[in-house]
């Protein structure tokens, strides 16, 4: 389970996001993913990457979503393969809350398409818009999706819970999403092949003549950052920087309260 390697790197993401580890008495237990029939390929994608005997099976039954519905169903009962998934971050019971991106090297992009892949949406809004979105209850993750999402599209993000039940939606719109899209799902890449062809389109759209563009945020640097610290005045500092006296004012508090790390030292 290399997560360098961008299969395995796509596979824990989605094992995290979607996956559940059950221990049992003893050295009894399992690992298994339940999805939609038609994404069944998926899974036995999953079982050729894997080395360890697996099965792939098929149930149908009545859910609140569906009077009939038939869903794939992958398990693995190693007690080898469990416990390599548990010690690089997959944890057993419930782990809605407590996954985190890997500690050690992984691919970022590759992980971050299984995470969604599993728990995210990729398309067009009703009236026609690029999205690509994530529901999470995981700080860690929602953060780190955040951060990567910046880099890619080179627009800051910031992250909130849901105040009515207390999880993460991250969203990304028009052109950052038509950025993101086209790197998370590259050509080739293993993925959810619906979610793929959902990404592959948002590329065709295109800004509706008199469409006003929100202007891109102008991100921080760790000089302003220090020259915010040491005036310790936002009207001061925003005459100083050329900026406004709110996001001087919003910066240092947020500095304050540890939301933001404080500047190194030059």
């Amino acid at each position: 389970m290399d997560l360098t390697v961008p299969e395995y790197a796509y596979m824990f993401g989605f094992l995290q996001a979607d996956g559940h580890l059950k221990q049992g008495p003893g050295k009894k237990g399992r690992l298994s993913v339940e999805i939609h029939a038609r994404d069944v390929e998926l899974l036995y994608q999953f079982q050729k990457l894997t080395p360890y005997y697996s099965n792939v099976s098929q149930r149908t039954r009545s859910t609140n979503f569906a009077k009939v519905h038939t869903s794939a169903i992958w398990s693995l009962c190693s007690l080898e393969a469990r416990t390599k998934l548990n010690e690089i971050g997959l944890p057993y019971g419930r782990k809605s809350k407590s996954i985190a991106p890997p500690a050690a090297d992984f691919s970022p992009r590759d992980y971050l398409r299984g995470v969604i892949d599993a728990d995210g949406s990729v398309g067009c809004t009703s009236k026609g818009f690029p999205f690509i979105s994530l529901t999470t209850a995981s700080t860690a993750i929602g953060a780190y999706l955040c951060f990567y999402a910046g880099k890619v599209t080179g627009v800051e993000r910031s992250l909130k819970r849901n105040a009515r039940d207390d999880i993460y939606n991250s969203l990304d719109t028009n052109e950052n999403a038509q950025k993101l899209a086209a790197h998370l799902y590259y050509e080739d890449c293993l993925s959810l092949e619906r979610k793929k062809t959902a990404a592959d389109s948002l590329s065709t759209w295109v800004r509706p003549a008199g469409m006003r563009s929100a202007p891109e945020r102008r991100r921080w640097t760790a000089h302003e950052d220090r020259v915010l610290l040491r005036l310790n005045n936002e009207a001061a500092a925003a005459e100083e920087l050329g900026r406004t006296e709110k996001s001087c004012y919003i910066r240092l508090w947020r500095m304050r309260i540890g939301q933001v790390p404080m500047p190194t030292e030059r």
